[in-house]
């Protein structure tokens, strides 16, 4: 059970976003993204992978099968990323910076493990919410 949970918000915690409150800012960062997590330390698996879809600032998950985690946050005009992610009293947390078709930073999930990210635009159309 807590290998999933961790699973989930490791995932998750890759999602691109800012905790700017600007409101239809990063518009320019619109699309799906590819995201690939490497664990550098704790009791996470190795890799990690996930999809993501950018709306006007805002992030979903695109890929199915993340446990149920919540992802809070933004991206920021300038491409900065800033991201909180809860799954039941786990938390976790990434950070970095996007540009046009690529991105990376770091993530960790509470004090259990921590790592790198890096992303690659896959489309920059996104589907509307159901």
């Amino acid at each position: 059970m807590l290998k999933s949970s961790v699973a989930a918000l490791v995932l998750c915690a890759a999602l691109p976003a800012s905790l700017q409150p600007a409101a239809a800012e990063g518009r320019g960062y619109n699309g799906t993204w590819s995201v690939q997590l490497v664990t550098e330390s704790g009791m996470c698996d190795s890799r990690y992978s996930v999809s993501l879809a950018i709306a006007d600032g805002d992030v979903r998950v695109a890929s199915t099968g993340e446990g149920g985690a919540t992802v809070s946050g933004r991206i920021g005009p300038d491409g900065h990323v800033g991201l909180t992610v809860r799954h039941g009293a786990t938390s976790g947390a990434a950070s970095g910076r996007l540009q046009a078709n690529s991105g990376s930073g770091t993530w960790n999930v509470s004090s259990l493990c921590s790592g790198r990210w890096t992303a690659q635009r896959r489309t920059a159309r996104v589907a509307q919410a159901d």
